[in-house]
């Protein structure tokens, strides 16, 4: 299968190397040409635009920021719909609003191009590894198509309905972490004014009932929030927004308990911005 992979970020680069390591033939494409730079070494083609990518790809894989950026590089003139061809699969690895991958793909469906959902969770590491876990909607057999190429970094990859049920799926996981990042914090501050230390307590959870990803993350950093307010507070509040907006356009009364953690979160990440 023919893979177009745009966005090349911290996790992105990573998932399109194991992609082109694996065999199959890989296009690439970045606003900056330095971002193409590492895949020098590698089988893969640098195409000139989103719609060049488009016309030499089976399946094109977006690994972009947010909703805008899936926009834009799918509709722009010169955007993935402009070049895939028909039986074509777009695969949807940012987080974003359930609703715009539905739009998305009613304009795709005009070029008999299918859409599926595919975001994904653990960072750079895990992608190099081939262990990110991919939360995938969409059609049956549009995914058990595209399927290969997920596996070459993710395990698991997980089918869970239709279109739009892997970012539903993506979106209640980040709205759980943000809200345990407090927990864990608070939890950390309180061993501390009981005379436990901090870094004594992080062992325990780490190998305890009590411990979380969110846990160990806060204990990773030496508990100290500056980087996850410069790498996560702008992802995270993007997430939680979605996830309340789905919530109230849904008519699904929100659990006041997580959204009132992951609000002190968002509150804790940009205390002193």
């Amino acid at each position: 299968m023919r893979v177009g992979f745009i966005g090349l970020g911290s996790q992105g680069a990573p998932m399109a190397r194991r992609i082109v390591d694996a065999g199959h033939p890989l296009a690439i494409w970045a606003r900056r040409p330095e971002t193409v730079e590492p895949f020098a070494d590698t089988a893969a083609t640098v195409a000139r635009t989103p719609a060049e990518l488009a016309a030499n790809s089976d399946v094109v894989c977006l690994c972009v920021v947010n909703d805008a950026d899936v926009v834009s590089v799918i509709m722009r003139d010169d955007g993935v719909l402009a070049g895939l061809a028909a039986g074509g699969v777009i695969a949807i690895h940012a987080t974003m609003h359930p609703d715009t991958c539905r739009r998305l793909a009613v304009h795709a469906a005009d070029r008999a191009v299918n859409v599926v959902d595919a975001p994904v969770s653990g960072g750079g590491i895990a992608a190099a590894e081939g262990k990110l876990l991919v939360m995938v909607g969409g059609d049956d057999a549009v995914v058990e198509r595209v399927r290969p190429v997920f596996a070459t970094y993710g395990d698991p990859v997980l089918h869970l309905g239709p279109l739009g049920s892997g970012q539903m799926a993506k979106l209640l996981n980040n709205f759980l972490f943000t809200a345990q990042l407090t927990v864990a914090v608070e939890t950390y501050d309180f061993a501390a004014r009981l005379g436990i230390d901090r870094a004594a307590m992080a062992e325990v959870l780490g190998n305890g009932s009590g411990g979380s990803r969110a846990a160990g993350i806060v204990a990773g950093s030496g508990f100290d929030l500056s980087g996850l307010r410069q790498v996560a507070a702008t992802l995270l509040a993007k997430d939680v927004g979605i996830m309340l907006d789905v919530a109230e356009r849904a008519g699904a009364t929100e659990p006041p308990h997580v959204a009132e953690l992951a609000r002190a979160t968002l509150e804790l990440l940009t205390d002193g911005e």
